[in-house]
């Protein structure tokens, strides 16, 4: 099971540079399920794992033109701000026996991995419905229709602060949230969204993790295996991503979160 573990955590890195997302959808799971990671340490696991190598794949993506430097400021500091509140002071706050529910013993981590599962399910039917009608821009370069006037502003700040609490709440990128509010409130094309995502999820994530450092014990081995094989797999990921049309990443995408989202619902009610 070890060795899957690690095998997934090259497909993290592939997940986060081809689509600029779905590194946590794989890590949370990885952790939990393949190398028996507490599903709350699991989640501050994700947080430097997919911080680190996003961090690593918005370097590569800014090279390319392929970054919003305005729009990822604008959304990532208040996202920086509510992950690490949530990670510092409200997770830790949370009992671990929060009682029965419809026959359902639900625990602190229990209740985590459903509520990642349920946004995961939520964001995929955007993501879905979103590419299927097709982006006939090529996302080669950054695009000028990004946010304009006080009240696209004001939207980006309160998608940052929502996100960014939701991230530290379930240790998610938060990519799969991330990416259709770029796409449909700044009007970014795909690729781009995907480059300006793993900024601002490099950013939170990293200093959310900050908030876990004097909660927990780390395992650093674990920690540094995993995120060196998926920043060797965010170098293929993002090769990959330059011959994939962005409305087509959007779509396959959007179905791979439903897949995974459906699956982690069944096997938590399962184990209940």
């Amino acid at each position: 099971m070890e060795a899957i573990g690690y095998i997934t955590a090259v497909l993290i890195g592939v997940s986060l540079g081809m689509i600029g997302g779905g590194g946590s959808i794989l890590t949370v799971p990885a952790l939990v399920y393949l190398m028996g990671t507490n599903p709350v340490t699991a989640t501050a696991y994700s947080l430097f794992i997919v911080g680190s190598t996003s961090l690593v794949g918005s370097m590569q993506k800014y090279k390319q033109g392929l970054v919003d430097i305005k729009t990822g400021v604008i959304f990532g500091i208040p996202a920086i701000i509510g992950v690490f509140v949530t990670r510092k002071y409200v997770v830790p706050a949370i009992p671990e026996d929060l009682g029965v529910f419809f026959g359902f013993d639900i625990t602190k981590g229990v209740m985590i991995m459903l509520l990642f599962a349920v946004l995961m399910v939520l964001a995929s039917y955007s993501m879905i419905k979103s590419g299927s009608k097709g982006n006939s821009e090529t996302g080669n370069e950054v695009s000028q229709k990004t946010i304009t006037g006080t009240i696209g502003i004001f939207l980006i700040i309160l998608e940052g602060i929502l996100v960014g609490s939701i991230t530290g709440f379930v240790g998610a990128g938060g990519g799969f949230l991330i990416i259709p509010a770029l796409v449909l409130l700044t009007k970014l094309p795909m690729k781009t969204a995907v480059g300006t995502s793993l900024l601002i999820i490099a950013a939170k994530s990293l200093i959310g993790f900050l908030g876990d450092m004097s909660n927990m014990e780390m395992d650093w081995q674990l920690l540094g295996i995993f995120t060196i094989l998926a920043i060797g797999g965010i170098f293929l990921g993002n090769r990959l991503s330059k011959n994939i049309e962005g409305a087509k990443l959007k779509t396959a995408f959007g179905w791979f979160v439903l897949i995974m989202g459906i699956y982690i619902i069944a096997r938590e009610l399962m184990y209940a």
